[in-house]
């Protein structure tokens, strides 16, 4: 038993340090790699005195889980936000997974999958410790032929090695000319990951200080800023639309929806006398954590983190929302998502934060979705917009889209505007559909369930603009791309912005700045190009402002 048990410890520690970081890797030649330090680690415990070796085998076990975690914690991050995990910067993601699990889930189910993957790991750790040290010296029994066993296996690694490099090198792409014999097996190396995690530490507390430093400029120092002339008198409405990416309107298993949806609102709206720029955008962020777009937008900065964020939150640098209140805008934050406190509110400067329960929505949630996007919207012209109006005020809005976050169904659909009452013509909407469970249990069904619900989104928001009569610059544009089940791996973090206007002088300035006319980035046919270029999400906000400096 004790053999078999060590056996299996070899074989753990073995697969553990294996183990890709990368999900693409997950089905590749890969595994083909070996680790270079294992075999050395595994002699010292044979041929060590048991007052060190044991330590070192228990040191061992627990290294081989804790390489598990941060290798498994890559595959999630990348999977769902397109980067690797940040153990310094992104302590918050544990109970922001949870937030979400729980909310499209239930808290009994996300709660017993996280307990399974806890004791899965504990129990990593006690079958690794009770393994390894079978490997060390009978107790009382000094074994002479430890050396020479250490030496064996020593030697038999390094045969495997090379037989495990020739079997590589046969089934991948031949290495750079000066890509040493030894490269692929050392990309197996834990001192080559344990390095690079380390090097990204002290790179993350290096960039932290310099925004920091950046953050600190007495406001005196820096250009003083104020909304453009042309927008004197102008609504200004910003709309983030959740999850609407690039790949909405790319990728061919959306845009022939997505494009005839633009295409459509684009005439819609040209009917109605609006004119229309657009341009991609660079969010800071993917598959998650929208308010990192909307303070890289509101504060002109990349706020590509919760440490930056969070950094953010506590300075006195001008947010978007408080230059448009200081000259004389009535500033407002519609977030449908908000179901708890929200102090970084007060950064923001906002002069009225309409959350979840201030929305007054009586019908049934749509799963984690508070409420539909046509809600949202008629909340905000009944609470904020026809008020403001009716005193002679402008208004800067912000408003959060929210029917399309996953889990992307119940997937909404318009009804007419003057029955939207208190939301409960939409609660028939929410009955039959599909579990998250089941619409996640296939693939193809997430992807369809996405695009419509994107679709649901782009309509509504459309059909409000081309409603409102008033004179009011448009800003909708996507938070940031959706989770890789919906883009792929190695999609770009781009994000459509579209602005809107019934003023053409505005539009033509705006478009001066290198956006394209319409809705469509793309030829005159309306197919979307995949050269169209891309500016910083941070850049956006300078479309709206103009330096005071004389």
């Amino acid at each position: 038993m004790g053999r078999l048990l060590a056996t299996l410890s070899l074989l753990a520690v073995t697969l553990a340090f294996l183990l890709p970081d990368h999900p693409a890797d997950l089905l590749s030649a890969y595994w083909l790699r070996l680790p270079l330090e294992l075999p050395l680690l595994l002699a010292a415990i044979m041929v060590l005195p048991n007052r060190a070796a044991r330590p070192l085998a228990i040191a061992l076990a627990g290294l081989a889980v804790a390489v598990t975690v941060l290798k498994v914690a890559d595959l999630m991050t990348l999977s769902a936000l397109q980067r690797r995990v940040n153990p310094y910067l992104d302590s918050h993601l544990i109970w922001n997974g949870w937030h979400f699990l729980s909310g499209a889930f239930g808290k009994v189910a996300a709660g017993l999958a996280l307990l399974a993957l806890a004791l899965a790991f504990a129990g990593l750790l006690a079958l690794l410790a009770t393994g390894l040290t079978r490997l060390t010296r009978p107790l009382g029994h000094p074994n002479a032929a430890a050396p020479r066993r250490g030496a064996f296996i020593l030697a038999g690694w390094v045969l495997v090695a090379l037989a495990f490099h020739l079997a590589e090198r046969a089934a991948l792409p031949r290495a750079p000319a000066d890509d040493g014999s030894l490269a692929r097996i050392k990309a197996a190396s834990l001192t080559r990951v344990l390095s690079k995690r380390v090097g990204e530490t002290l790179r993350s507390v290096a960039d932290l200080r310099v925004f920091a430093a950046g953050l600190s400029i007495v406001p005196g120092e820096a250009p003083a800023q104020r909304p453009l002339p042309l927008l004197t008198g102008k609504d200004v409405v910003l709309v983030f639309v959740e999850s609407y990416g690039r790949s909405a309107v790319e990728d061919e298993a959306y845009a022939p929806r997505i494009t005839t949806r633009l295409t459509a609102a684009e005439a819609a709206l040209r009917g109605s006398g609006h004119v229309m720029a657009s341009t991609y955008a660079r969010s800071p962020t993917a598959g998650g954590m929208s308010w990192l777009a909307h303070a890289t937008f509101l504060s002109g900065l990349k706020v590509d983190s919760q440490a930056r964020y969070d950094l953010l939150m506590r300075s006195d640098h001008a947010s978007l929302n408080r230059l448009f209140r200081e000259a004389g805008w009535e500033t407002s934050a519609i977030m449908p998502a908000i179901t708890m406190d929200w102090p970084e509110a007060a950064y923001f400067g906002y002069d009225r934060v309409l959350a979840a329960a201030d929305l007054a929505y009586r019908g049934a949630p749509f799963n984690w979705i508070t409420m539909p996007d046509q809600y949202t919207l008629d909340a905000f012209d009944r609470l904020v917009l026809a008020p403001a109006r009716s005193a002679a005020r402008p208004v800067m809005a912000e408003i959060a889209l929210i029917s399309s976050h996953a889990p992307w169904t119940p997937v909404p659909h318009l009804v007419n505007w003057e029955d939207v009452g208190d939301g409960t013509i939409f609660t028939p909407q929410t009955l039959g559909s599909e579990t998250p469970r089941q619409v996640w249990s296939d693939p193809q069904k997430v992807r369809d369930h996405y695009v419509r619900t994107i679709d649901y989104s782009l309509e509504t928001v459309f059909d409000f603009i081309r409603r409102d009569a008033g004179d009011t610059l448009y800003i909708v544009l996507g938070d940031h791309q959706p989770a890789a089940i919906i883009t792929g791996l190695d999609a770009s973090r781009d994000v459509p912005v579209h602005l809107i206007s019934r003023d053409p002088q505005l539009i033509d300035h705006i478009l001066a700045r290198g956006l394209t006319p319409g809705l469509l980035l793309g030829n005159s046919t309306g197919a979307s190009s995949a050269t169209s270029t891309s500016r910083p999400m941070e850049d956006l906000r300078d479309l709206l402002l103009g330096d005071t400096r004389p």
